[in-house]
């Protein structure tokens, strides 16, 4: 059994690793300012974890957090690319101040490896496709310059201090505990919120743009392989399924699902919203056996399913 510190452990993949965790056996303490985060995420398994309300900003909440852990899987940030285009430094404070104060805190620690949620959006519009990791970081949005800020401080850690940092680089995940609701949700809870109203799904641009939509299960998955590798395998690594879907691709997988034909209202692009996005999982794969396990079309049936029943 190890112990796991999960910090933004109550919001959408956070809570997933916390349940993935425990039904694997491990102690998990939790850190999170609930700030996006949902203490209902987390309700059926309470009692099983030790938890704490509070926030990566605050150092010595952090420092307190980490004391005993083996690995800290480091989820807690300010999401979306909107946001960080309306309130840039807020997503700063959070995304580069909050992580350098988890490494730090961990190099102290001396936990054994450090896995934390890196973004597709440091790529930028590289017109490559599929991206890999040996591209230029050229991010487009201050939230894509966060991460990128954070795999730069991963990758000086590792070399000056020996604490094995691996960044996933993740690739627009969905699934259960997704929020809806929030003006800076993610595309398919979006749609899905839409469409089960019977109203048409919102599409920014002319629809054409395509993303590598992963299930959730897939990167939990990417991270405890991460966790497990026999190490050091400190790096910059893709988390997705290395498939393409348009959003007019994922309107008809969603109206297929659903029984429905609905079609999308049209709307200016966003700022800061890439072309192109598709992963090359193979530096994954070769590192420690990441390879997906559910594919675009399961994945939105699982969490069509939730949805429905929620």
């Amino acid at each position: 059994m190890a112990r796991y510190l999960v910090t933004g452990g109550a919001g959408f993949i956070g809570s997933n690793l916390v349940h993935a965790l425990l039904a694997g056996g491990h102690a998990v303490r939790v850190l999170d300012d609930l700030s996006t985060g949902r203490r209902e995420n987390l309700r059926d398994v309470m009692a099983s974890i030790e938890f704490i309300e509070g926030s990566i900003c605050d150092e010595a909440a952090v420092r307190d957090a980490m004391g005993g852990v083996d690995y800290c899987l480091h989820e807690a940030a300010i999401p979306s690319v909107p946001r960080s285009v309306d309130d840039p430094r807020a997503s700063n404070r959070a995304n580069v101040d909050g992580t350098l104060n988890v490494f730090l805190a961990a190099r102290d620690a001396k936990v054994r490896r450090v896995v934390f949620a890196s973004s597709s959006s440091v790529y930028g519009n590289t017109g490559v496709s599929p991206a890999h990791e040996d591209l230029p970081v050229l991010p487009i949005s201050p939230y894509g310059v966060s991460k990128a800020a954070c795999e730069h401080y991963a990758r000086v850690f590792s070399s000056l201090y020996g604490i094995d940092i691996v960044a996933l680089r993740y690739f627009n995940v969905f699934g259960p505990r997704q929020d809806p609701g929030s003006q800076y949700a993610a595309v398919i809870p979006i749609f899905i919120a839409h469409m089960l109203r019977g109203e048409r799904p919102p599409v920014h641009g002319d629809g054409r743009q395509s993303r590598d939509f992963s299930y959730v299960e897939n990167v939990i998955h990417a991270n405890l392989l991460a966790c497990e590798a026999e190490g050091p395998i400190a790096g910059m690594y893709n988390a997705a399924c290395g498939t393409e879907t348009t959003l007019l691709g994922l309107v008809a997988l969603l109206n297929h699902a659903l029984g429905k034909k609905l079609d999308p209202v049209f709307s200016p692009v966003r700022a800061g919203d890439i072309r192109r996005s598709c992963a090359d999982i193979s530096r994954a794969a070769k590192a420690f056996g990441y390879k997906p396990t559910v594919s675009i079309g399961e994945g939105l049936r699982r969490t069509l399913e939730w949805y429905q029943g929620a």
